[in-house]
């Protein structure tokens, strides 16, 4: 049902400092990486960076959760350190708690403790911590094609065990690094396999699918009771081109139940409304429900998906806020 009035939650929508863009807008690296979102946008949204596009900040987020029935977003700052000569990122947790802080119920926050090798895992251990215990974050980002190592570098091990003990859920980047200079090869799906394996009771949400590799992602949620696919992004990218939608979202419900996947945005790469409306309004196709063998999903899977999984997942209510 459509006009059903589900609960809906997002995580990865990203706020910028404009004061600190402003700062290192003189880099070259700046312009190199906006010439990368650039090449997303237009995969993603089907648009490019010369649109209007909501204020990556609070006050751009609200009026968008409002307009897109959208009860609860997990917000969270955008690193990319590098475009800075690793000088700076673009905005931080400090600045991400302060633009959340009128909307406590709405808005929660996402932490990035990152680059956790570079910086030093025991000053990122300390961070998120804190956040967690102190400031009330809900999940932690792990975004390696920013740092030193991949997913499964070994000397991310001590994080990924004091997250577990303390039951902080990690969101992890993965599938391709979208922007310039940082590589593919520390983002790679199966690059998790290792992590799930070692760290059974950590809970892990895989971003954008993994795409491309969206199918070794969905094998490895069958395998592991522990991870979660997330459609994050890639759901303007689903939008756009519908089939592309349905046979990645088919072949995720052959391998695990709707309960272990999650919405997000990726703000400000796609249109708030058009990627929750796509889950809203989802209907399996006759023709492939007959072909390939998916299974359509029912009022029940997109409630999960919109927002009950993630409520589960961070224990944040799922009354609707609007």
């Amino acid at each position: 049902m459509a006009d059903q009035d589900y609960f809906v939650a997002l995580t990865e929508c990203h706020f910028m400092n404009p004061q600190t863009m402003s700062e290192i807008d003189y880099y070259p690296g700046v312009q190199r990486w906006w010439g990368s979102v650039d090449g997303v946008m237009r995969a993603w949204s089907g648009r490019d960076l010369q649109g209007e596009w909501p204020e990556p900040t609070a006050n751009g987020l609200k009026p968008e959760m409002d307009r897109a029935g959208v009860d609860v977003c997990f917000v969270l700052r955008e690193p990319m350190m590098e475009v800075s000569g690793h000088t700076t990122s673009l905005s931080t947790n400090g600045f991400m708690m302060q633009q959340i802080e009128p909307y406590p119920d709405r808005m929660y926050l996402e932490m990035n403790c990152g680059p956790m090798i570079r910086r030093g895992i025991k000053n990122a251990i300390w961070e998120m911590e804190y956040l967690f215990k102190e400031r009330n974050a809900k999940l932690c980002k792990v975004y390696q094609p920013e740092d030193e190592g991949p997913i499964n570098d070994r000397r991310l091990w001590p994080f990924y065990e004091k997250a577990q003990e303390l039951g902080v859920p990690l969101t992890v980047h993965t599938g391709v690094s979208y922007v310039a200079p940082q590589p593919n090869s520390f983002c790679k799906v199966e690059q998790l396999d290792d992590v799930c394996n070692d760290f059974p009771d950590l809970q892990i949400i895989a971003y954008h699918a993994g795409w491309p590799d969206t199918e070794v992602l969905a094998a490895l949620c069958g395998k592991h009771r522990n991870l979660y696919m997330s459609i994050s992004g890639v759901i303007g990218y689903y939008e756009r081109a519908p089939y592309r939608g349905y046979h990645a979202i088919g072949t995720a419900m052959d391998w695990m139940p709707s309960e272990k996947i999650v919405m997000g945005l990726d703000l400000p790469f796609d249109d708030m409304k058009r990627a929750v409306d796509y889950i809203r309004n989802f209907e399996m196709p006759e023709e492939l429900q007959q072909q390939w063998g998916y299974r359509p999903l029912s009022s029940e899977d997109k409630a999960n998906i919109l927002g009950l999984n993630l409520a589960r997942i961070t224990g944040i209510d799922p009354s609707k806020r609007i």
